[in-house]
């Protein structure tokens, strides 16, 4: 068997005090479900020197997410973005799990249930995840969900210790959109938010501190674009073409806004915008027909193979969606 390397994070670290023994800040991170998101996340805090326990609900899961996670690391090899040394210490930190117990000497443990078909994600499931760390966890180690959707002070409102609970959300996942966006709620301290920005420095992202609101910032400003870009696009203004563009060169977006809503998945905004229509009972967050359209049929984006796209079996476009038209 070859040896585990364990690689030293103390320069990763935050020591509380100078002199006191307690072991670096966030040298333990705990993921509870290990899909597309929460891989994002594993990486992310893996890379960083962080040891990491995720939770999946049988070995046979558990076993593709370590692939998938090897995987990813390859290519990342292949850009010539990592040594083959480098990958062996990143995975040796990461460790799967089945129980809670496994997460007792963690520092912070994020909630990443995965989506349903239907682009939900289960609220009572979800406190049921926090109720059972809040049982294994020390007082002073943090309980963070992932979403945009959620509402952090529902979530929290059963546990003890309410104030150490906080909404994190990673906007699209690419190389270049490394923005954290910190989520408080009605009981989170702002302790927990300071640690959170200095998390998200730990993993070279930059920290938005933000207040509970149905798709934080990042979205809503999506949605509102998304849903003006679909209207031009159903008065045959221009091309689906001439729009992307248009957010790719005049405002200068890594893609274009119907390419961004593939890659974060049509169930997800149609899901999102209803939401928000809900809460703030404006028609600007009212889901387009054409997004419907797509909802309707699942053709939900790069997930499926075809949304305002059609993709290949890498998630790479192939032509327009002429089916919209």
């Amino acid at each position: 068997m070859s040896e585990v390397i364990r690689e030293s994070i103390e320069k990763y670290g935050l020591n509380i005090s100078a002199l006191s023994e307690s072991k670096p800040m966030f040298s333990k991170i705990g993921v509870v479900g290990a899909g597309k998101d929460g891989r994002t996340i594993i990486n992310l805090t893996a890379s960083a020197g962080m040891e990491v326990v995720f939770m999946e609900e049988n070995q046979e899961r558990a076993d593709y997410v370590m692939n998938q996670l090897s995987n990813n690391l390859d290519t990342r090899i292949e850009n010539w973005g990592l040594t083959q040394s480098e990958k062996k210490a990143i995975m040796n930190r990461i460790i799967p799990t089945m129980e809670y117990e496994d997460f007792m000497d963690c520092d912070m443990v994020i909630e990443c249930t995965r989506y349903s078909e239907t682009g939900r994600r289960s609220t009572p499931l979800r406190k049921s995840i926090f109720k059972k760390l809040e049982e294994v966890l020390e007082n002073d180690a943090i309980i963070a969900t992932n979403g945009s959707t959620v509402i952090i002070s529902e979530l929290a409102a059963d546990l003890d210790h309410k104030d150490r609970c906080v909404s994190l959300y990673f906007p699209v996942s690419h190389s270049d959109a490394r923005i954290l966006e910190v989520v408080s709620g009605m009981y989170t301290s702002n302790e927990v938010c300071r640690k959170m920005e200095i998390f998200a420095r730990m993993i070279g992202y930059r920290p938005h501190r933000i207040s509970e609101s149905n798709g934080n910032v990042s979205l809503r400003l999506m949605s509102a674009m998304l849903n003006e870009a679909c209207e031009i696009l159903l008065e045959r203004v221009t091309s689906m073409q001439s729009i992307e563009e248009t957010f790719t060169i005049i405002y200068g977006q890594r893609y274009g806004i119907f390419r961004m809503t593939d890659i974060v998945g049509i169930e997800r905004m149609v899901t999102l915008m209803e939401a928000m229509f809900n809460d703030f009972g404006d028609k600007k967050y009212k889901p387009n027909p054409l997004l419907w359209k797509l909802y309707r049929s699942n053709q939900l984006g790069v997930r499926t193979g075809k949304g305002f796209y059609i993709y290949d079996e890498n998630g790479n476009p192939i032509e327009e969606n002429k089916s919209l038209f």
